[in-house]
């Protein structure tokens, strides 16, 4: 019990270096001549990423068979939530000085900027549910159907660093190609699933000659 609390408090310091490596170049003046567009790729950037490294954590139990990273993994969703919200607050604040007119018309007539939005939106009922109060409010089935949303939050986050950036799309095409390899594993775990016949139990039956219960088990 001590080993997984220790283990807990060191991946959430490690979450937050990020944020931590920001704050310092901040304050030590090594960012670049324009620290808001740094502030927002960065946070932006860790966003998607804590996203990617969330929706990782299942394949990776299913293909290794290592399963201490699910613990980790509604951490790991906060987390991106966490730099979801830092990319927004930065863009609402310093960009926009919470103006709000100019929000709504650059959210309508910027598609990168509604795609972004998207992506943030669709996180927020994925952070609220993320408490096991709303599990057992919400039924298992139905909170697993919500939480799909991440994939369309990450989508999102991948079209807006795609339309964002003008030139370089290395690395939001390596995000996108990341992306559909998980829903393509998710498709055949679902696939996989439905093909499967029902299983039958419980069913007996009886003979005059022996009266026993016979079980049949698919």
């Amino acid at each position: 019990m001590l080993k997984r609390r220790l283990v807990k408090v060191a991946v959430f310091l490690v979450c937050l270096v990020p944020v931590l490596f920001l704050a310092i170049g901040a304050l030590t003046g090594n960012l670049s001549a324009n620290p808001i567009k740094d502030i927002t790729e960065w946070t932006g950037t860790w966003a998607l990423r804590f996203l990617m490294i969330t929706l990782c954590v299942t394949p990776l139990r299913k293909l290794t068979g290592w399963s201490e990273p699910i613990q980790y993994r509604r951490m790991l969703g906060l987390f991106a939530f966490f730099y979801g919200t830092l990319h927004f607050l930065t863009y609402v604040s310093l960009d926009q000085f919470f103006s709000i007119p100019a929000i709504v018309q650059d959210v309508y007539k910027r598609p990168f900027i509604t795609a972004g939005f998207t992506g943030f939106v669709v996180m927020i009922p994925l952070a609220i549910t993320s408490t096991k109060k709303w599990i057992a409010r919400l039924g298992g089935r139905q909170w697993k159907l919500l939480h799909r949303l991440t994939y369309v939050g990450a989508i999102a986050g991948v079209v807006h660093y795609l339309w964002l950036v003008k030139a370089d799309t290395r690395r939001p095409l390596t995000y996108g190609f990341l992306l559909l390899v998980l829903m393509g594993f998710r498709l055949l775990k679902l696939a996989g699933s439905h093909s499967q016949p029902p299983t039958r139990t419980g069913i007996t039956t009886t003979t005059k000659r022996s009266f026993r219960p016979v079980r049949w088990l698919s």
